[in-house]
């Protein structure tokens, strides 16, 4: 494959010429495109396409493959472990314009999208149909990279991540063929799943261009509280009860102390800094009900404070947003400085142990470093807010969180919930999975035999 610096001396007139104005070699484009929040300095691609359908992505990928150069595919940018950095150049293909929603069936709750619609876009076509795409990972992704890095959210506790909800996929194969994969029956035994194979893969063995997606309907009441205790213990254990009795919450996530104080300067709210759980409940006004009254006990024998409830849309919203903007919210924490996010998943039954042992590692780190999850999975985020300019302090960020992912790994859980691989967790790849890695290689290989496709993400060839 092309270096970077060879890429550059690749006449681009072919692409120029398909593309047009969707064509870009400006250095403010291939900067937008280079950045990440990230341990990894700014990668640009040498050039950036902006296709409008499947058939303009096998033609950008055929071009590519022909001369061995790099590809690097890009949905919104919003993905966490440097998923999208050019390293070694190329050409990325911005798949932001191909915003259409192709489809839409009330009747089997199922969608079909373009790769470059976001979920809050989708949202806003389905107000009308009382369905909804329940997936949130908080930013407004889109959703083919959201299939590509299996991402979940806040509902995934109860509505599965993009894993169990992206029932078909149209990709671009590193050899510009286009196939389909999955479909809309909603159970098939026809094949190899190869549906399971793209999404997560991150780019590396193809690129997903259309999405069929699993909808849900409106449920009929919600309600959403927070719910205070006295120790991260008594939160975690409400939590582990709460999921062993197989009480049916859509959401429910733990908030640490300092999330709390971070939420509150931010968000201009009034919650003690305390281990908080913000829920929510979805059902019937009787079910939503019930659900309700069954975690008030289960919290209260564990510690747990009254209830403040949110009934009114607004009112949720502005909970759930308040919880969305924890990023912000850190960086307020510390003016000036960068926060990096390293997330991991462990067996529900060590979760408490995993945050007590990742709190202890932040303290010794003397980094400030609020912790948020998804915990009805056993999954948690820690934020790492450090100096840029301290090369100490980016260290210990990046060493902590080496250790965060080692305490998770050694409770046999993974080095992440929902983040993906990309650059930064290669060798926790192969901590976490071992001899299945160069199956891993075999199937990379196999697909993509030039190593055009997001090359160095995931796993080294």
């Amino acid at each position: 494959m092309a270096t970077a610096a060879e890429d550059r001396a690749v006449d681009w007139t072919t692409l120029r010429t398909c593309f047009g104005e969707r064509f870009s070699q400006s250095q403010a484009v291939r900067d937008h495109h280079g950045r990440a929040e990230t341990f990894y300095p700014a990668m640009p691609p040498d050039a950036v396409v902006y296709p409008l359908t499947t058939e303009e992505v096998a033609t950008a990928v055929l071009f590519c493959k022909d001369r061995g150069i790099a590809v690097t595919p890009y949905g919104t940018g919003t993905s966490l472990e440097g998923n999208f950095l050019a390293v070694r150049g190329g050409l990325c293909i911005d798949l932001s314009r191909m915003d259409q929603v192709l489809r839409v069936s009330t009747d089997d709750l199922d969608c079909t999208v373009q790769a470059g619609v976001t979920r809050k876009q989708l949202n806003m076509e389905l107000r009308d149909t009382g369905l909804f795409f329940r997936v949130d990972p908080g930013a407004d992704a889109s959703l083919g990279g959201m299939a590509s890095t299996r991402a979940s959210g806040t509902n995934a506790v109860r509505y599965g991540t993009m894993r169990q909800n992206a029932l078909g996929l149209t990709v671009v194969l590193p050899d510009g063929r286009i196939i389909r994969t999955g479909g809309r029956a909603r159970k098939s035994a026809a094949g190899y799943d190869l549906t399971g194979l793209f999404v997560g893969a991150e780019g590396t063995l193809g690129i997903i261009t259309e999405v069929t997606l699993r909808l849900y309907g409106q449920p009929e009441a919600v309600s959403a509280a927070v719910c205070e205790f006295e120790t991260l213990r008594g939160a975690v254990n409400a939590v582990i009860q709460t999921i062993q009795i197989g009480l049916p919450v859509a959401r429910i996530e733990l908030l640490d102390p300092l999330q709390m104080r971070a939420i509150n300067g931010y968000s201009h709210t009034a919650y003690r800094e305390c281990p908080t759980l913000f829920l929510e409940f979805h059902g019937t006004p009787a079910g939503v009900a019930e659900q309700a009254e069954t975690f008030g006990q289960i919290a209260a024998d564990n510690g747990g404070g009254q209830f403040n409830w949110a009934t009114r849309t607004e009112d949720r919203t502005a909970l759930w947003e308040a919880r969305h903007k924890v990023h912000y919210a850190n960086l307020a924490l510390r003016p000036g400085c960068q926060a990096i996010a390293t997330d991991v998943c462990v067996p529900i039954s060590r979760l408490c142990d995993c945050i007590e042992e990742t709190q202890r590692a932040i303290e010794e780190s003397g980094l400030t470093a609020p912790i948020v999850g998804h915990v009805g999975d056993g999954n948690f985020h820690v934020l790492m807010i450090f100096d840029p300019n301290s090369a100490d302090e980016r260290a210990r960020a990046k060493a902590l969180s080496e250790r965060i992912v080692e305490i998770a790994l050694a409770m046999e859980g993974t080095c992440t919930g929902e983040h993906g691989i990309g650059l930064g967790k290669k060798a926790h790849l192969l901590t976490e999975h071992g001899a299945a890695v160069e199956v891993m290689r075999q199937i990379k290989r196999a697909l993509d035999p030039s190593g055009i496709l997001n090359p160095d993400k995931v796993l080294d060839l």
